[in-house]
C-alpha cells in the first residue's frame, strides 16, 4: 500500500464518514450563493456611510469560516474542545462603527451556521424571508421620509494633519458641513464629512481645492439623499 492509498484510507474515508463529501460541497455552494446575493443586496440597499463594497467583501470568508468551524465542532468532540482552546487566545478587535454593519455580519454568520449544520434548505428559506422583510421595511421607511437630493457623504484621504484647514475649506463652499469620522494615519488623516451642496459648481470648486492641498490628497463624494441634516 503506497502513501496515497494510506492517506485516502485514513483521512479521506474518515472525513467522508463524518461529513459526506457531496453534502460538504453542496453546503459550501449554497452558502457562497446566498452570501453573494446578500452582498449585492447590502451594496444596493444599505445605508452605512462606510465603503459598502469594501466592507461586504468580508462576507464570504466570514460565512465559509463559520461553516468550517461548525463542521469541525459537530464532527468531533475532541476537535471542538481544541478549537475552543485555540480561539480563547485570539482577540478580535475590529471596530464596527455602524449598527447596520453588525446586523449584516450576524446574518452572514447565521448563513454560515446553517451551512455548517447541514441545513441548506433552512438557509435558503431563512435568507429569502429575511431579504424580503428587509426590502419591505426599506420600502416602507423610505416612503415615510423626505428625500434631499443635495445631501452627500464626503471622504478625504490626505497626508496632511491640519483638520481645521480642511474643515474651513469645506465650510467656505458648502452650506452645511459636519465631521462624522476621523482616522489618524501614519502620515495624515482619513476624514468623513456629511455635507450639503446647492449646485454642481460648489462640488467642482471643492474638488479642485481639495486636490490642490497636496499630491497625496484624495477626494471621494457619495450621494446620500436619505441623510437628514
Amino acid at each position: 500500500m503506497n502513501l496515497l492509498e494510506k492517506l485516502q484510507e485514513k483521512y479521506i474515508q474518515e472525513f467522508n464518514d463524518n461529513i459526506p463529501i457531496d453534502e460538504f460541497v453542496l453546503n459550501i455552494l449554497v452558502v457562497s450563493v446566498l452570501v453573494f446575493l446578500l452582498r449585492a443586496f447590502y451594496i444596493r440597499f444599505g445605508t452605512a456611510i462606510s465603503n459598502r463594497t469594501r466592507f461586504s467583501n468580508n462576507f464570504l470568508p466570514l460565512a465559509l469560516g463559520t461553516l468550517l468551524i461548525i463542521m469541525i465542532v459537530k464532527s468531533s468532540v475532541a476537535l471542538s474542545l481544541g478549537l475552543v482552546g485555540a480561539l480563547s487566545i485570539v482577540r478580535y478587535r475590529a471596530a464596527i462603527k455602524d449598527p447596520e454593519e453588525l446586523t449584516y455580519l450576524f446574518i452572514v454568520i447565521g448563513i454560515g451556521l446553517a451551512g455548517g449544520a447541514n441545513q441548506p434548505i433552512l438557509a435558503v428559506v431563512a435568507f429569502a424571508l429575511i431579504v424580503t422583510l428587509l426590502y419591505i421595511h426599506k420600502h416602507l421607511t423610505g416612503r415615510q421620509g423626505f428625500k434631499h437630493e443635495d445631501r452627500m457623504f464626503v471622504n478625504i484621504h490626505t497626508d496632511l494633519d491640519d483638520l481645521k484647514q480642511i474643515s474651513k475649506l469645506l465650510s467656505d463652499h458648502f452650506s452645511f458641513v459636519e465631521l462624522k469620522r476621523m482616522d489618524t494615519l501614519e502620515k495624515g488623516l482619513d476624514l468623513s464629512f456629511i455635507c450639503k451642496a446647492d449646485s454642481l459648481d460648489q462640488i467642482a470648486m471643492v474638488q479642485k481645492a481639495i486636490t490642490n492641498l497636496s499630491a497625496n490628497t484624495r477626494l471621494s463624494i457619495i450621494d446620500q439623499p436619505d441623510l437628514i441634516v
